[in-house]
């Protein structure tokens, strides 16, 4: 098949992506063990999973199942959002950041009643953002290691025959050998940033949440919707080819310090460390020993 002809991946291009695989799997691992060590007594680890499965049923189950009908079915309401970058844009981040923050919302209301503290809330915000890695986008980045090492030994009909590429399926497959073949140190450290900032933003995002659940102020649920939708704004520009890539980065980096800001000035007001003082910290630990 000529289309693949031309594509050349060479040696550092499967060593990034063997370097990425293993800093895929070490992020929410070093995450997750660093808090435990530190907060151990804190917190429990039924949050963590928690927080994983709170992802994969709003953000892979319910919003996808809106995507279905919204974005992928050829009708006319899919026609308009996908032929409209404005209506594109638009949909893409209020999704996101209703299906997540709801979802965040609705599993600390009414399914995590018990060890309420701030350190689980975090550990929360680390079982969403690590799944996201573990069952999204390790599975890409593997594909795309065994994508590169196939087509770095030189046999072209090997490589085809191993992925299972035919005439019929050569169009479907060629955008990711592409994506492989274009995988370098730079790609590397874009994606493990990119994965930190997003561990970072769940993590705040899931404060916030929390907050306003504890606190039953009904206002810190639109504030997580909307920074959400405006962390997703650029990303959402850059895949209608609005915006460069770099200026996605500037962005997340700059939304992400200003969510995390928020959060940790929250969760400095969250007293959960002793069941003396107000009335408001004696509920918590009382949550916390329930």
């Amino acid at each position: 098949m000529t289309a693949f002809e031309n594509i050349v991946i060479d040696k550092s291009g499967v060593s990034a992506l063997v370097i990425t695989v293993i800093l895929m799997i070490a992020i929410p691992v070093a995450f997750f063990i660093c808090w435990r060590r530190k907060h151990a007594e804190q917190t429990n680890i039924s949050w963590l999973i928690a927080g994983a499965i709170g992802f994969i049923v709003s953000a892979r189950v319910l919003e996808l199942g809106v995507h279905y009908v919204c974005i992928i079915a050829n009708n006319p309401l899919s026609r308009f959002i996908n032929g409209n970058t404005a209506a594109f844009v638009l949909y893409g981040i209020i999704m996101a950041g209703v299906f997540e923050e709801c979802g965040r919302y609705i599993v600390l209301k009414t399914i995590m009643k018990k060890n309420r503290t701030r350190e689980n809330a975090v550990l929360y915000g680390i079982g969403h953002g690590g799944i996201e890695i573990l069952a999204i986008l390790l599975p890409n980045m593997i594909t795309f290691l065994v994508i590169a090492v196939l087509f770095s030994q030189g046999d072209l009909e090997h490589a085809l025959s191993s992925l299972k590429i035919t005439e019929e399926t050569a169009a479907a497959a060629l955008p990711s050998i592409e994506a492989a073949a274009a995988f370098d140190y730079a790609m590397m450290a874009m994606n493990v940033i990119e994965r930190l900032l997003a561990m970072f933003l769940h993590i705040g995002l899931t404060v916030i949440v929390y907050y306003g659940v504890i606190n039953k102020k009904n206002a810190y649920l639109p504030m997580a919707i909307l920074l959400h939708m405006l962390m997703d704004t650029f990303p959402a520009l850059y895949q209608r080819g609005v915006v460069p890539l770099w200026s996605v980065e500037v962005w997340a980096t700059f939304w992400t310090v200003v969510i995390v800001f928020i959060a940790g000035k929250l969760y400095k007001r969250e007293n959960t460390g002793s069941c003396a003082g107000d009335v408001f910290s004696k509920r918590i630990c009382r949550n916390k020993h329930s």
